[in-house]
């Protein structure tokens, strides 16, 4: 179960809006820089992509490396734009576990699950104009469902299919060391 209060953001999120450019100068291995990309992500979304009446709710409070939300909803192509790795790792960093999404770009959704770095979950149907930016919601990671606690209603998600048994090892890498398809360490 993953459980945390929901931001909702609009269609074709891309990824400089995730972690705009001028802050990739930050190491992802320093623990000191790599916490920069948390406050920095999902610094460039649009004001009024969140759905919320005033469209002026940031992800990560100005003085802070992590956000209160855990869970992202979006809609349709999360993750456009370039291909790079550091979008999925600011979300992680921030303290998102989880995405739901219409759709992704799929370089995006492959960064996400190679890393281990958030589960991207797809609904069935578009949630972004269905859930709002602070309710309280939960995903059955086993039963494919997301709860709004808040509002009472249950969406069904797609299944993860394979990239269950990556998500569940930690990453691409633990994955291949646990099936035998690298020798482990």
């Amino acid at each position: 179960m993953i459980r945390g209060l929901a931001w909702v953001c609009g269609e074709a999120v891309d990824t400089d809006q995730i972690i705009p450019a001028q802050y990739l100068v930050y190491s992802m291995t320093k623990p000191e820089e790599r916490k920069m990309y948390g406050h920095y992500a999902m610094s460039s979304v649009p004001p009024g992509e969140q759905g919320l009446p005033d469209g002026n709710m940031p992800y990560v409070e100005a003085d802070a490396y992590t956000s209160k939300y855990s869970i992202m909803i979006a809609g349709a192509n999360f993750g456009c734009g370039s291909s790079r790795e550091h979008a999925p790792f600011a979300m992680a960093e921030a303290g998102c576990e989880a995405v739901v999404a219409e759709s992704y770009a799929r370089i995006f959704y492959r960064n996400a699950v190679d890393g281990g770095f958030l589960i991207p979950f797809e609904g069935l149907e578009r949630l972004n104009d269905k859930i709002s930016t602070g309710d309280e919601v939960e995903i059955d990671v086993a039963a494919g469902t997301l709860a709004n606690l808040t509002s009472g209603e249950t969406y069904l998600l797609r299944p993860l299919g394979d990239v269950a048994d990556i998500l569940d090892a930690g990453n691409i890498f633990e994955y291949a060391r646990k099936s035998g398809m690298i020798p482990s360490v």
